[in-house]
């Protein structure tokens, strides 16, 4: 059985700042608190957790020290209270949400009522939900019966959407017959190099792994978007999670992983079954 690895997986820029960020300002000894996982890992989450970053859910729940803006970023109004609280604030937000945020309040700015293509629960779009006075979220075209008819539509997108998603629902949103509409490509590109990659490679294997957190968006894109070519991908989070029955009699076997997964837990999966395999081969 031979193991091959996407060329493109595992931590994006926005990840390595964010956990870098982290693991900085706990060095320095004081309370440092997430408001929400710091990203979709739960190893991660897990390590940094016993180095002292304490995740919570509320502002109300953090009394003193420094709260760290997690990858995804918060809203206006959040960090406004943050200090007002007297709290210190460390920005770890990734600057593709960053251009995002900025780009939705500019199309607002300029008349558009903005609509955002992506999951309405996901931090990320609820960050940049949280700058605008008043935007709609599409997810998918059941959604458009939401929408404006008589106003102007300024389009984004969640930066790790596939590609092919979004222009589905832009086409969708055309079709629908709107006078005028703005699309502004705000896809974060090393999510579609990590898409195309991991696509590329399930096409040509028996079997496709796709490890990183149940909860992280970009993951489950992967896992989506090679289910497409491949219908035996399977999601998990870890090596823990890997069931040998899903690779017997199989000859190639993908592996490829979100932006928020590290490098051991890709490294200690490939090792791990390319030892496993070694062992079934000398009995």
């Amino acid at each position: 059985m031979k193991v091959k690895v996407a060329e493109k997986c595992g931590f994006c820029h926005g990840v390595e700042n964010a956990i870098s960020l982290a693991e900085k300002v706990l060095a320095k000894g004081m309370p440092v608190y997430s408001l929400g996982p710091i990203i979709h890992n739960k190893d991660i989450v897990r390590k940094l957790a016993r180095k002292g970053l304490k995740t919570v859910s509320r502002i109300d729940q953090i009394g003193e020290g420094t709260v760290l803006v997690r990858s995804h970023g918060l809203a206006p109004r959040q960090i406004a209270e943050i200090k007002k609280k007297g709290l210190s604030i460390v920005d770890a937000t990734c600057v593709l949400v960053k251009r995002l945020q900025k780009i939705a309040k500019q199309l607002e700015k300029a008349g558009y009522e903005v609509v955002i293509i992506g999951d309405k629960n996901h931090p990320e779009v609820q960050s940049v939900v949280g700058c605008l006075k008043n935007s709609s979220v599409v997810a998918s075209g059941e959604d458009l019966r939401k929408l404006p008819k008589n106003k102007k539509l300024g389009i984004v997108c969640q930066t790790t959407q596939s590609a092919e998603h979004f222009g589905q629902v832009v086409g969708s949103i055309v079709r629908e017959g709107f006078s005028e509409i703005r699309v502004i490509n705000t896809l974060c590109r090393e999510a579609q190099k990590r898409q195309a990659s991991a696509v590329q490679l399930c096409k040509n294997v028996d079997v496709m792994f796709v490890l990183g957190g149940l909860d992280s968006a970009n993951t489950r894109k992967l896992a989506e978007l090679c289910k497409k070519y491949n219908w035996q991908t399977y999601h998990l989070q870890n090596w823990k999670e890997f069931d040998k029955k899903k690779v017997s009699g199989k000859k190639v076997v993908g592996v490829t992983a979100g932006a928020s997964t590290p490098k051991w837990v890709i490294d200690e999966f490939v090792s791990t079954l390319e030892a496993v395999n070694r062992k079934k081969i000398r009995k």
